[in-house]
């Protein structure tokens, strides 16, 4: 066990964020922790850290245990570039084969067998060790294999003051997957990562040998990682044993019982209590009523079960339909600040379709809606009718200065007051929250009062870049439902492969300035990609084998280089042909042992043995030989 939990409890302001709080990580555990947003669970990793302090219950952490932690946005500041701060997580290892190269230097400019050369020895022999033991000679590796997997290919020289905040909350996380820890807590991982790099994750968590504690709205994710999920919900930690899928299962079925067993306790009650209050009172019965007391007096009391808050509920709907092609791309160069993102691009877009748009990070996918919902680019045709809706990832056509009422109100001047909140209500706004200054709000109020505004705008084409930032699970699956009903057409980006799975029906890839078009869901879109992938490793391995080879052929140019291949070819025939000789030697003295004649005359099966120790050394001698040159 590296770290454990024991009836913790912690408050804020007096106000109780969980109770009672306990379980256990040992090496090499792999924990998914959800909530709702607000739950709590930010909370419990900084008690976990350290960071906080529990008001009751106790918190142990093992002697030296090693903590690496990625909070949600959690970058770092520094003007060393990318690859040169990568490399200072391995200062040591640097050093050490540094120093063993100095070494090596002065022992060998020193006396044999002399005072000071036994003490090179030594420290060399102690080096050696470690340098074997951390893997040293292989830093470069695997900094490089990490920077690449993470989307850091082309990043080495950067310097890290000039990246995003997005970016260097992916190179926090880099640097956290190449250092040493017992313990990997990570706060929303996903973050910023696009889908090609979350596969890359998913693969190197599996095999990373700290333990893992991730906190995570995606469940694919979840899915792919966690051994077990842990939920915060109502001010109480519950561990599941099994994935995400796994943990919906059995929460629904501990629910099922929780409530089946609350029901039997009710019927039992008001049985009871129905007996008394007809009985109590009458003499020949009075009794057996104060029995029926004694006995609901001593009836375990089943707590009802916690029902949650309802998720928010959209509805999007349209009054008028547009033309059926939605939208036609012909040709299109796309740019912006010099960078050329997509280059004669083709796609057509049919009424009622639902289409995911994905792509690596910077590959264009935002421009691309932007572009479209602009409505100004000639080589973007729009439908007859076509009525966008626009959700924005950053909710930057939010107005900081509006009340969450005034933001919706103001745009739906016709709504009545009550029909204004009730809209908000519906997206998951409180009465509480209705006059907070936008400003104010958390990213996941935000999001909803985002939705609201845009689920009131009556589009007919609904454009989402990255709906599902800041919504918890219940409202992003409330989210899925609403677009999966909405019969016009839907176009979003997300990196959320549930959420994708869910609603695409058809992907469409920015990859290599192309846009390439998927007939297909989610599912088999990943599918067709790991085909293709494979395919293209395989041509790649075929052209390395080619270059080997002509490297090969290249390096016999010089006719002394050919007259020495040659030699050995010609050798290398001369003992395959040895060799099979010698071997039918073998066998023809071997049928003459087992002939019954031979055998009966001792000086000839002596002679015959002797004969055949000989062959079979000359057989050792050639095969060691051809060893040799063929290898």
């Amino acid at each position: 066990m590296i770290l454990s939990a024991d009836n913790v409890a912690f408050s804020y302001d007096g106000n109780s964020i969980f109770t009672g709080v306990a379980f256990e990580i040992n090496e090499g555990d792999r924990i998914g922790l959800v909530g709702e947003n607000g739950a709590g669970k930010t909370t419990l990793i900084k008690l976990m850290t350290g960071e906080l302090s529990p008001d009751a219950g106790t918190l142990f952490r093992k002697n030296g245990l090693k903590i690496g932690y990625l909070e949600q946005n959690g970058g770092y500041e520094s003007e060393n570039t990318v690859y040169g701060e990568m490399r200072r997580v391995f200062s040591r290892e640097i050093e050490a084969v540094e120093k063993l190269a100095g070494l090596s230097q002065k022992l060998s400019e020193c006396e044999y067998g002399g005072r000071e050369y036994s003490a090179l020895s030594a420290k060399i022999e102690a080096l050696e060790k470690f340098v074997a033991s951390h893997d040293c000679y292989n830093v470069d590796v695997r900094i490089k294999t990490v920077l690449n997997g993470m989307g850091f290919a082309d990043f080495y020289g950067r310097q890290i003051s000039s990246m995003s905040g997005g970016e260097k909350t992916r190179l926090k996380l880099a640097r956290l997957l190449l250092s040493d820890f017992d313990l990997l807590i990570l706060d929303e991982p996903t973050n910023h990562l696009d889908v090609k790099t979350l596969f890359w994750l998913e693969d190197f968590l599996s095999s990373y040998k700290g333990a893992l504690f991730v906190v995570s709205h995606d469940r694919f994710f979840l899915d792919k990682i966690a051994g077990s999920v842990a939920e915060i919900e109502n001010g109480r930690f519950t561990l599941y044993r099994g994935n995400y899928t796994k943990y919906k299962e059995l929460k629904r079925a501990a629910y099922e019982r929780a409530q089946k067993e609350y029901l039997s306790y009710v019927a039992q009650v008001e049985k009871l209590q129905t007996y008394i209050d007809k009985n109590i009172v009458r003499a020949t019965t009075a009794k057996s009523a104060q029995s029926r007391v004694k006995q609901l007096e001593k009836l375990p009391e089943a707590e009802k079960p916690f029902l949650p808050p309802p998720p928010p509920r959209f509805k999007f709907t349209c009054s008028q339909q547009p033309s059926e092609a939605v939208i036609l791309i012909d040709d299109l160069n796309l740019s912006i600040g010099g960078k050329s993102l997509i280059v004669g691009g083709q796609l057509k877009i049919r009424r009622g379709e639902k289409v995911a748009l994905v792509g690596e990070n910077g590959a264009g996918k935002s421009t691309l809606l932007r572009e479209i919902v602009g409505g100004k680019n000639p080589l973007i045709a729009l439908g007859r009718y076509v009525a966008f809706s626009y959700y924005d990832q950053e909710t930057a056509n939010l107005d900081p200065g509006n009340t969450v009422l005034e933001e919706l109100w103001g745009r739906h001047i016709s709504f009545s007051q009550t029909e204004a909140r009730a809209a908000l209500a519906r997206c998951g706004l409180e009465a509480g929250d209705i006059d907070k200054k936008v400003s104010s709000l958390s990213g996941g109020e935000r999001a909803k009062l985002a939705l609201c505004v845009f689920e009131n705008a009556g589009g007919n084409v609904l454009v989402l870049d990255e709906p599902t930032n800041h919504l918890d699970l219940p409202a992003r699956e409330s989210l899925e439902e609403a677009l999966r009903a909405f019969d016009g057409t839907v176009i979003f980006v997300s990196h959320d492969r549930y959420f994708i799975s869910a609603v695409a029906g058809r992907i469409v890839e920015i990859e290599d300035k192309k846009l390439n078009v998927y007939d297909c869901g989610y599912e088999d879109f990943r599918k067709k990609k790991e085909e293709l992938a494979a395919i293209k490793r395989a041509g790649e391995e075929q052209a390395e084998r080619i270059a080997k080879r002509e490297e090969r052929e290249r390096s016999y140019r010089s006719g002394k280089e050919r007259a020495e291949e040659a030699k050995r070819r010609a050798e290398i025939k001369a003992l395959e042909s040895g060799i099979a000789a010698a071997e039918e030697e073998e066998n023809a003295l071997n049928c003459l042992l087992a002939d019954p004649l031979v055998t009966a005359d001792y000086k000839k099966v002596k002679e015959i043995t002797d004969k055949l120790r000989d062959v079979r050394e000359n057989i050792e001698r050639l095969y060691s030989r051809y060893g040799e040159i063929i290898g």
